[in-house]
């Protein structure tokens, strides 16, 4: 199975051109380590992203981003934490292979996005990197093609139980 192909026909353009920004730009800038290739990808004005740190009960959730400068920064530091990991695996195909995204509601130029990390990279100590949490997306269609507004990350996956 090919991992890295959209599942979205290029006929259905939204859905097609949302996992593209999700999925693989969002790789392949996080692997490169290069917010440029994502930062057209937000709408700076209003933006937030609520960290629910693993948990179901939204009380429990914060803002964790309370700007995308907050978020841009701590992606970063993300990318550089995970470049400075040893895999033994190529990473980009393991990172593919533990997406998944799917579920994109649509309506009156606004989406929500469900993207679950569900998986396993091998780390050339012999350990294992487990990637297991969901994310919730808000979109919009602005003309210029569809940006991210703010988003929940980090909920669990599957949701239920903590």
């Amino acid at each position: 199975m090919d991992y890295t192909r959209n599942p979205f026909v290029p006929a259905d353009t939204a859905r097609h051109a949302i996992w593209e920004m999700l999925v693989t730009r969002d790789i392949d800038a996080f692997l490169a380590r290069d917010w440029s290739m994502v930062a057209d990808d937000f709408i700076e004005d209003g933006f937030f992203g609520l960290h629910a740190h693993g948990r179901d009960n939204p009380d429990s959730w914060r803002l964790g981003y309370p700007n995308l400068s907050a978020y841009r920064d701590d992606w970063l530091r993300q990318a550089a934490d995970t470049a400075a990991v040893s895999f033994a695996e190529p990473l980009r195909p393991a990172l593919f292979r533990a997406t998944t995204l799917r579920d994109i509601d649509i309506g009156d130029g606004v989406a929500i996005v469900r993207k679950k990390f569900d998986g396993r990279v091998a780390r050339a100590d012999g350990g294992v990197e487990v990637l297991n949490w969901q994310t919730l997306y808000f979109c919009a269609d602005h003309g210029a093609g569809w940006k991210i507004t703010s988003f929940v990350g980090y909920l669990p996956f599957p949701m239920g139980g903590r």
